[in-house]
């Protein structure tokens, strides 16, 4: 019994440390980057990204991060390739409206820098993906008085391990889009204070 009483002691010591955060979705978004007809670039950014980031300060290896990025915002700058992109050849938003990012490991770097190992969903795929992240101080906003600190991430996936597999071959040989996709996450996060302790109702007389 005192084993276990310890045990759960330390556990809620642990999590006492952890301060939560929340992304705040007006200033974070989700990029991306693909070869097209294996000569250029196409970049693009995904639509609102939520979620927050439990950060242990004194351990930030005991740190969580959980992000959604919403697909049906996707944006490329050219209409009829955002529906493409949106229709069941590759996001398919409707069945999938969402990319989800959930951490399983964290490893500390140097300074401000970390390696985030995480569960990536897309497409109804789950595959564990390597962040090159990093985590900045705390500052306070100088207008709102709030209290805020960004975190940063990329990563590369290949498209068709998530069943985003349409292509269409060159003339010239190669492939129309590239397979390789560069993702990154940029977001700045608001510290959610802890609520005020309810007062005690007076005495009845």
């Amino acid at each position: 019994m005192t084993k276990l009483m310890l045990s759960a002691a330390l556990t809620l010591s642990s999590f006492a440390l952890a301060t939560t955060w929340e992304i705040d979705a007006a200033h974070a978004a989700g990029n991306f980057s693909v070869k097209h007809m294996m000569v250029s670039n196409v970049n693009g950014t995904l639509g609102d990204v939520t979620g927050k980031v439990e950060v242990d300060d004194k351990d930030v290896t005991k740190s969580k991060i959980e992000a959604s990025i919403d697909l049906k915002g996707i944006n490329t700058k050219q209409a009829k390739r955002d529906d493409h992109l949106r229709s069941a050849d590759f996001f398919d938003v409707e069945k999938f409206p969402a990319l989800t990012f959930k951490s399983t490991r964290i490893e500390k770097g140097e300074g401000t820098k970390l390696k985030v190992t995480g569960d990536l969903t897309m497409h109804g795929v789950t595959k564990s993906v390597v962040l090159d992240g990093e985590l900045t101080p705390e500052v306070v906003n100088p207008f709102s008085g709030a209290k805020a600190r960004g975190f940063s991430g990329t990563t590369s996936v290949n498209r068709k391990d998530y069943g985003l597999a349409w292509n269409k071959a060159l003339e010239a040989g190669g492939m129309l889009v590239g397979e390789d996709v560069k993702v990154s996450v940029e977001a700045e996060l608001v510290k959610k204070e802890a609520a005020p302790a309810a007062k005690a109702a007076p005495a009845k007389k």
